[in-house]
């Protein structure tokens, strides 16, 4: 799992905002700490009341885009998804700035704590806003204290809620749709999807939306639309950035997928010989039109690829391809045999009729450095 630390913080206009809520903060703890000398706090205060500016925080820290691929489609990302980023928690401390150096036993102390702290606080929030059910900033801190608690059920069904009363605010509904995400298991089909397509629409520039929009279409096999919105991505990114090396680790990943399934179904050229018994030409008038066109051996019989010419361009040589598919998703190299028909349409239409003359040869994989010779001297009866 992959969480884009400070994605939304640098994207260029999110800064200022952001920039400010970091100096409050740094300005809240520093009383804090004051506080907690001068005995005006006790630790277990102090702790509640910097657990709670962490939640505060972690929106403008964290763009919360963890995200699991289907079991089915999408696993190529895994291995690219297994990135080591800082905690949140140590995030913040980097960002505030703290003057004192925090060890690593303490850190790991502060964030044992801050669990135990948080759940203290959702009981706390969760009897206010009965009391209040209209505090939007109470709601969005329940939400952000499960998410915290990795209780993903619990925060989409809050953000659910502050969805419905604020519907037009973009990241409640990408924290909507993140949590419901997680909460199935990483899969993000279905309403997480569709939530963030909505405020791709609304703000095709969200940085956020474009990260988790392009996991979802990832996560579906569209890979190149996945693929367009990191690279819009990393334009909204500042250079040599860490947020902005993640988003190129995708692309490069998409890239190679991309590439393997080019590789896997490239086309091929069949080259073709034809030519006609003389004394049947000699009867037709030549702007009688010719079909030459590719099938299975073994399934159905309609045409694969085919090429319209006229009579008198025999006796020809061409070549049969992917770009003459009767249907874009159909590619000559799926099939191990081919059989190569040339037919000569008295009618003009590209049914068979009676009359109509015909040749055929087959070939079989592989179909380069060869050319199929067909001669045309048999009648359709």
């Amino acid at each position: 799992m992959l969480v884009p630390a400070l994605l939304k913080k640098q994207l260029p206009v999110d800064d200022d905002h952001q920039q400010r809520n970091i100096k409050i903060a740094r300005q809240r703890l520093a009383e804090l700490k004051q506080q907690l000398q001068e005995g005006a706090l006790t630790q277990t205060q102090f702790d509640e009341q910097y657990n709670e500016l962490q939640l505060i925080l972690n929106d403008d820290i964290e763009a919360a885009a963890v995200v699991q691929t289907s079991a089915q489609q999408g696993r190529w990302i895994i291995p690219i998804l297994a990135v080591v980023i800082p905690s949140v928690s140590l995030l913040i401390y980097l960002l505030l700035g703290d003057s004192n150096a925090m060890n690593k036993a303490e850190l790991q102390a502060n964030q044992s704590k801050a669990a135990e702290n948080v759940a203290q606080m959702i009981g706390k929030l969760e009897q206010r806003l009965q009391q209040q059910p209209d505090d939007i900033e109470g709601w969005k801190m329940l939400g952000r204290s499960y998410t915290y608690l990795q209780q993903y059920q619990q925060a989409a069904d809050v953000y659910a809620k502050l969805y419905r009363l604020q519907p037009d605010d973009t990241d409640i509904q990408l924290q909507y749709a993140n949590n419901l995400a997680m909460a199935r298991g990483g899969r993000m089909a279905g309403e997480p999807a569709q939530l963030i397509k909505q405020v791709l629409d609304k703000q095709p520039e969200n940085g956020t939306a474009l990260w988790l929009g392009g996991m979802a279409k990832a996560e579906e096999g569209d890979l190149n639309t996945a693929r367009q919105y990191w690279q819009k991505l990393a334009t909204l990114l500042p250079a040599d950035s860490e947020p902005l090396q993640q988003v190129r680790q995708m692309l490069d990943a998409v890239e190679a997928e991309l590439a393997k399934s080019t590789n896997a179904i490239a086309s091929v050229d069949i080259q073709v010989a034809v030519d006609i018994d003389p004394a049947i030409k000699s009867k037709l008038a030549a702007d009688t039109t010719l079909f030459v066109y590719a099938q299975a051996v073994t399934g159905p019989k309609m045409p694969l690829a085919i090429v319209k010419k006229q009579l008198g361009d025999l006796p020809l040589t061409l070549v049969l391809n992917d770009s003459m598919a009767m249907q874009p998703s159909t590619h000559l190299s799926e099939y191990p045999q081919l059989r190569i028909v040339a037919r000569v349409s008295q009618s003009g239409q590209a049914m068979s009729q009676p009359g109509d003359l015909i040749g055929s040869a087959e070939v079989s994989q592989p179909f380069a450095d060869k050319v199929t010779r067909v001669f045309i001297n048999q009648v359709v009866k």
